[in-house]
């Protein structure tokens, strides 16, 4: 058998570990894609394998994650606090399991790239769930600035600001975390940048950190929520982020992001509000041009990517080093912090 190629022949047999909120809905999306699947499901919660056994009455439930290892899946989504990420990857490729992670894939660079020479090593398939990439907003805008219809982008104005914080004590300490709403929210920030015009080169990076209104003075013993980020690419384009937890928003979230070149613009913001509708436009002068509206159900669109190429044999992806890039600038973001 080809290496790799172990779903080739029949529909893939997936793993979900951690079926919360987030691991439901992707288990959802991924089960009504029409690949067939069959899975197994994985949670120290019984109320959750409860509800996941709503969606998939004739899964198998497993109690742990070595037991999970052991049913010998073809892939596994993981979807368990942000600390056990690298491990619990690392631990599934090294089985010989392809995986599909939440983010961040890692709490810092190092665990990614361990992450990474595992799935390289055993040629599976790595996925990890930027799924802000598959909105057909953000889509639209990726393949107009490859086409150059806004000419060379030179500056660019990414937010995510929430209105709420995590809900999850492990969120709040660093060691668990990784980091506060840089690595929650700001993530996605960082991975739509550099996706957006083919991954350039962060050459400058200079961060203010605060935490409840205040400079951030030990990132290992709090975490930040509220940030503001600049960054100098090597194209000679200048980014600048800002993202944060329970900012007095006036609404549930504020989500964009803007890219200006030297022939017009692009640009997609949420409605409203929304964490999950969002509108893109292209703007010229004072023209603008509504390229991009709801509905739009891609919060599963990540998932489903990587179980199909996974059904359809695919192993290691080289386009999973971009997971590193994006981590080596939050790591960038964290040592650059005034």
């Amino acid at each position: 058998m080809i290496p790799g190629a172990a779903s080739a022949a029949r529909a893939p047999r997936l793993g979900f570990l951690g079926v919360g909120w987030i691991g439901r809905n992707r288990m959802e999306a991924v089960l009504s894609s029409g690949l067939g699947l069959s899975c197994v499901l994985c949670d120290p919660s019984s109320e959750m394998i409860a509800a996941a056994r709503e969606l998939a009455p004739a899964a198998d439930v497993v109690d742990s994650f070595e037991q999970l290892l052991a049913a010998e899946p073809d892939g596994i989504l993981i979807a368990t606090p942000s600390a056990l990420h690298a491990e619990q990857s690392m631990a599934a490729l090294n089985a010989g399991i392809a995986v599909f992670c939440q983010k961040p894939l890692g709490r810092n660079a190092g665990e990614v790239a361990a992450v990474l020479e595992a799935a390289r090593r055993r040629d599976r398939l790595l996925g990890a769930d930027f799924s802000y990439r598959h909105t057909r907003a953000t889509r639209l805008i990726r393949d107009l600035i490859q086409d150059g219809a806004i000419g060379r982008v030179y500056t660019a104005d990414l937010v995510f600001h929430n209105a709420y914080g995590p809900d999850k004590p492990w969120f709040y300490d660093p060691a668990l975390s990784g980091g506060g709403c840089v690595m929650d929210l700001g993530v996605h920030l960082v991975d739509l940048l550099l996706w957006m015009q083919d991954f350039p080169e962060a050459i400058s990076v200079a961060a203010d950190l605060f935490a409840a209104g205040q400079r951030l003075e030990n990132r290992h013993s709090q975490v930040e929520d509220y940030a503001v980020v600049t960054l100098g690419l090597d194209t000679g384009a200048v980014a600048r982020l800002a993202c944060s937890w329970r900012l007095h928003a006036g609404c549930d979230a504020v989500i964009s992001a803007t890219f200006h070149g030297t022939k017009g613009s692009l640009a997609f913001q949420n409605a409203a509000g929304s964490f999950y509708d969002f509108t893109a436009e292209l703007r010229r002068g004072t023209h603008c041009e509504v390229i991009a509206s709801p509905p739009d159900h891609w919060g599963g669109r990540a998932a489903v990517d990587w179980a199909g190429r996974l059904a359809a044999g695919h192993g290691f992806d080289p386009a999973a080093e971009q997971f590193l890039r994006v981590s080596q600038v939050l790591d960038s973001i964290y040592e650059n912090a005034l």
